[in-house]
């Protein structure tokens, strides 16, 4: 049984997470960089680590789709209407990631230290809660 292009977008915008508003694309983003920057703690220290740390051990190809799904977080940001400055700050901050990331060594190290995808979140929360202040979650 197919389903017309209304039906599914009825689903997609009723389901949580899958809309086109503001509140649906904060949680995916929210989502993406805790995947990516916040995984887990490394024991020992009180150090969180992702996805981003994981994969970009792998030379080029680690670190060409972790800058693919940091990248993903700025399209998102674009959908919000967030403006060229911010988006140019946030494309910088996924670009020093992979070029340093890309380093043998030094960018697994630099990976580990430097969290591009949490500072982007930092920047579109500070948009959305300028410009969407529903959208704000409780954290705790």
């Amino acid at each position: 049984m197919a389903i017309s292009q209304d039906q599914f977008d009825r689903i997609m915008r009723d389901m949580p997470g899958f809309g086109r508003d503001p509140a649906a694309i904060r949680k995916r983003i929210e989502a993406m960089e805790r995947l990516l920057e916040g995984l887990f703690v490394v024991p020992g220290t009180n150090r969180r680590v992702g996805l981003d740390s994981i994969i970009g051990l792998v030379p080029v190809v680690g670190d060409l789709v972790t800058a693919a799904m940091g990248g993903w977080i700025v399209w998102e940001a674009r959908n919000l209407g967030m403006s060229k400055w911010q988006l140019a700050r946030m494309a910088a901050n996924v670009g020093i990631d992979t070029a340093i990331g890309a380093i043998p060594f030094a960018g697994d190290l630099f990976d580990f230290l430097y969290k591009s995808n949490t500072k982007n979140l930092r920047i579109i929360r500070r948009h959305l809660d300028r410009h969407h202040p529903s959208t704000a979650t409780i954290e705790g």
